[in-house]
């Protein structure tokens, strides 16, 4: 009898310890998004990232070498998840689809203020750089689903420019909600999927 105790304990899943580590890196992302919105990256501290996280500083340091490290880590775990919604039955509503999503993303109060301050940070890192195109092309890869479905219906030329088309699909939104902080209106984003639309058919 004991040993087939002795042999359940060892065959038991771990708990406790290795769920509370994910939590613990996933509180610690929080704290840094957090961080990196109220300093700007280049001002980010990891003593009071851990403090936000009820973590020590060697939490940090036993999961990344690096501030760069960590940012990679924690905008790939949260910052390049954007469902794009199902086939809407026509390009502009596709397109109307898209809008809404990005524009529920830029609304978040951490990513209008990190998104500027990534784009500054690249401009004079590589490594930032690296991982600011990591991002748009995650968004962009995303968005071809849009080009596909339209092709097949023959809404779009097989020869459309793909790569243009992509740039005009989330451009005026970004430009109104990043660059100069509004957020348009439904109505407003149907009118910019009708003249987005026109334009990818122009193309």
């Amino acid at each position: 009898m004991e040993r087939n105790r002795s042999v359940e304990k060892t065959r038991r899943a771990p708990s406790g310890a290795a769920v509370q580590r994910t939590e613990l890196t996933e509180a610690l992302y929080r704290a840094f998004f957090q961080e990196w919105a109220e300093h700007g990256f280049a001002a980010v501290s990891l003593e009071r990232v851990a403090a936000r996280a009820g973590a020590g500083k060697a939490a940090i340091y036993r999961r990344f070498s690096s501030r760069q490290e960590f940012a990679a880590a924690a905008v790939s775990a949260y910052g390049l998840k954007i469902a794009m919604p199902q086939d809407c039955g026509s390009l502009e509503a596709d397109v109307l689809a898209f809008l809404l999503r990005l524009r529920a993303v830029l609304r978040h109060p951490l990513i209008r203020r990190i998104l500027p301050d990534l784009h500054a940070e690249a401009a004079r890192s590589a490594e930032m750089r690296a991982l600011n195109t990591r991002v748009a092309e995650a968004r962009r890869a995303l968005a071809l689903a849009i080009l596909d479905r339209a092709s097949a219906r023959g809404e779009l030329s097989a020869t459309v420019d793909r790569e243009l088309a992509l740039d005009l699909l989330p451009a005026p939104l970004y430009w109104r909600m990043v660059v100069i902080g509004t957020t348009p209106s439904r109505q407003q984003l149907a009118l910019e999927a009708a003249a987005i639309s026109a334009g990818l058919r122009a193309l």
